[in-house]
């Protein structure tokens, strides 16, 4: 499985025919180049999951403004390259997004950060986040990282789902997020090696 930069007719890209019922899915890194022309489509998707119920580090309701600010504060990151951003596509058009972050200490250039990985209610249950997860393992593989963590929120179906994909809880974090009313909630820290 190779990624590459560019558009969807391009060599290198992941298509993954059969991910849902009569839907063939292709996932792409998304270059700082190309990621205005995908904002609109990211900040509709970011905020159906964000006001469905997964917070992923905003609070209920989204605004679009807000979803556009925090998509366009990428660009800088994704032209340095300390941070990649796939996009998952059908025929219908955007249906997922995830990211890798890359520290730049020294001592962290074996290791990447899974954040905000999601996928439209609509799809979610044909494996579509499977296929952005694997593609996100390449992509790290590709730029020498070999451990990856993430953190989510105790409790929610995405922690089940990362244990499923056979990451390992390093520990959980007591209070780490704060909701809407001020209630808080715990977060798990996950993490898994991945082979070369």
């Amino acid at each position: 499985m190779t990624l590459r930069r560019g558009g969807s007719r391009e060599p290198g890209v992941l298509t993954l025919p059969g991910v849902h019922k009569r839907m063939s899915t292709s996932i792409r890194i998304v270059p700082a180049t190309e990621l205005e022309s995908l904002v609109p489509s990211l900040v509709e998707l970011l905020r159906d999951t964000v006001n469905g119920g997964v917070p992923m580090g905003f609070l209920a309701p989204l605004t679009p403004d807000r979803a556009k600010e925090y998509w366009q504060s990428l660009r800088s990151e994704l032209q340095s390259g300390a941070r990649v951003l796939l996009a998952a596509s059908t025929d219908q058009g955007l249906v997922g997004s995830g990211q890798l972050a890359f520290p730049s200490s020294a001592n962290g250039r074996h290791r990447a950060e899974v954040q905000k990985v999601f996928v439209a209610g609509a799809v979610r249950g044909g494996g579509v986040g499977r296929a952005l997860m694997a593609a996100l393992h390449n992509t790290a593989r590709q730029h020498g990282r070999t451990l990856i963590h993430l953190n989510t929120r105790r409790g929610l179906a995405a922690e089940g789902f990362y244990k499923a994909l056979g990451y390992q809880e390093a520990g959980v974090l007591p209070g780490w997020t704060v909701g809407s009313a001020g209630e808080r909630f715990d977060h798990v820290t996950l993490y898994q090696e991945l082979s070369e």
